[in-house]
């Protein structure tokens, strides 16, 4: 490789300089034409209340042939008889909004491309079929203004469905310059950034949050037809408890009282079980002090399921035809947008998550922590030398000085779980019971809980608990976990005195489920990143402070 020489040092910010010169005469001829449509036109560029709109996709499918084809006519016999007088036009009329994003004037036309949420339609200016002032807006116009635009819907010469608009009118005028390619910013960063550009510029970005809404809406619909109430729980809490995850921590200032940002509501959860509250879930954001990657953000959503009388086995029926329905439904949804990656029938979708196809057909896969362990390493997970042995071949330095059960565990997530099949939901079951703290043992074998956790595509999506409701069994668990903790994670693991008081009031015995919806809605559109999924994921700011 070539040294590099004084000019090219010297290249990249001289390019950055002209850049941003650029960007000035851009945003400057902009700030020009606000001036122009003020003083000029007398509009004002920032709009007011419109009623009668209709999205672009509605106004599309206003479209009628047969009425273009009249109106041709008309025009063609008009223009044989030499009649100017207009006749009545039988076309359907359209009022509809969008933002620009395409504009070519060519003198006595004037062609606009403008997308919404539903998609993109041309919008066709005539100089002779529209007022002046119209039509002088029209030439005016930038990438990124939002308009109203209304008038007959049409073909253009090509064919193309459109509106001949004889009414145009600019209710934000756009002072940005725009992404440098309209079909979609590429960088990342850039895009997270600025999502409010990401969205117009990217209408799969739109489809991603439009499905994770439908996904959310039919996760509630599914838990309130099996008769679950939907509650809400503390955001800020004295103590962080429900989950091992380090918390963060906020100050109230008229209470002077420190307080952490829920890791979980589980234990909330379970105070409504004592009250009387026998079916319970929540979907909601918890919030964890820790790493960020292509399937963690530090500000999350979860839904969070109890029920009075249950077990982890009712919490897998639960699951599995929860994602189940999910899936089948977004693989419909889907097909119906004509998406040609969708395989499998329609009651055994196979969906795209990257290279992976996702075969979500019923019954999903079960396989037990203790097999899998064993399978991985070659002994039993009760073997206690072994396991140092292993801690140590893997040079696995935090597990080092561990409980035994943390270290198997630690030994588990490095050796076991990449042998799960990442193209089927899977069940591991039978986890141990010293690191489930708030679940019940198995009757058969005490040194197992019950308790499962499903993985897909290589992500874990959710536990579920037989929940442990002794509250003298529960205080000894505590106990146990936070003696088996290094002296990092007894730094914020606490324990709950007050739940273990409800507790004594008395719990019901009960199944609880935990699911990660970030994950369900990232494997259900294909998005291998949860930041594509949020709408404003966490970002360092621009100036790498913070």
């Amino acid at each position: 490789m070539s040294e590099p020489t004084a000019s090219d040092s010297t290249s990249e910010p001289a390019a950055r300089a002209a850049t941003e010169a650029d960007l000035r005469d851009l945003v400057a001829a902009r700030r020009q034409k606000l001036r122009f449509l003020r003083e000029e036109l007398g509009l004002q560029p920032y709009g007011c209340r419109v009623d009668g709109l209709v999205d672009l996709a509605t106004a599309r499918a206003t479209f009628d042939e047969a009425a273009h084809d009249a109106h041709e006519a008309q025009d063609a016999q008009e223009a044989e008889d030499g009649n100017d007088e207009s006749m009545v036009d039988p076309r359907p009329r359209v009022l509809s909004s969008g933002r620009v994003i395409q504009h070519r004037d060519i003198g006595k036309l004037v062609f606009l491309r403008l997308r919404d949420e539903t998609g993109d339609l041309q919008v066709s200016l005539s100089k002779k079929a529209c007022d002046p002032s119209v039509f002088r807006l029209a030439k005016k116009l930038d990438y990124g203004d939002v308009v109203v635009a209304g008038g007959p819907m049409g073909r253009t010469k090509k064919g193309e469905i459109c509106i001949w608009s004889d009414r145009l009118e600019i209710h934000s005028k756009s002072l940005a310059p725009p992404p440098e390619k309209w079909h979609g910013l590429s960088d990342p960063e850039i895009r997270f950034r600025r999502r409010y550009v990401d969205l117009h510029a990217n209408p799969a970005a739109i489809q991603t949050l439009q499905d994770r809404s439908r996904i959310i809406s039919r996760m509630r619909k599914f838990m309130e037809n099996r008769a679950y109430l939907e509650v809400e729980t503390p955001m800020m809490q004295s103590m962080a408890g429900g989950a091992a995850a380090r918390p963060f921590t906020t100050h109230h200032n008229a209470l002077d009282l420190e307080l952490s940002m829920r890791i979980a509501p589980e234990l909330y959860l379970k105070r409504l079980l004592v009250g009387g509250l026998p079916r319970v879930f929540e979907i909601n954001r918890n919030f964890r002090n820790e790493g960020v990657d292509r399937s963690h953000n530090p500000e999350f959503t979860a839904m969070e399921v109890y029920q009075a009388f249950g077990d982890c086995w009712t919490m897998l029926e639960l699951t599995e035809s929860l994602l189940y329905e999910l899936a089948c439904a977004a693989a419909s949804d889907r097909r119906s947008r004509g998406d040609e990656t969708v395989e499998g029938a329609d009651d055994a979708p196979v969906l795209p998550f990257g290279e992976l196809k996702i075969d979500w057909k019923r019954p999903f896969e079960q396989v037990t922590y203790g097999d899998l362990f064993q399978r991985a390493v070659g002994f039993d997970m009760r073997d206690e030398v072994a396991v140092r042995a292993k801690v140590k071949e893997l040079g696995l330095a935090k597990a080092e000085g561990m409980d035994h059960w943390f270290a198997v565990n630690e030994i588990f997530e490095e050796c076991a779980e990449p042998l799960i099949d990442p193209a089927r939901p899977t069940f591991v079951t039978g986890y141990p019971s010293a690191i489930s703290p708030l679940t019940r043992p198995d009757p058969a074998d005490p040194v197992l809980a019950e308790r499962w956790d499903i993985f897909i595509a290589g992500m874990e999506i959710g536990p579920a608990y037989t929940e442990l409701n002794d509250p003298e069994i529960q205080l000894a668990k505590f106990t146990e976990q936070l003696a088996g903790a290094d002296d990092e994670e007894q730094a914020f693991r606490n324990l709950d005195e007050d739940f273990i008081e409800a507790l004594r009031v008395g719990m019901p015995p009960a199944g609880g489920l935990g699911l990660g919806v970030d994950r369900i809605v990232m494997l259900l559109t294909g998005n291998l990143s949860i930041r594509e999924v949020i709408a404003f994921p966490l970002m360092r700011p621009e100036d790498g402070s913070g």
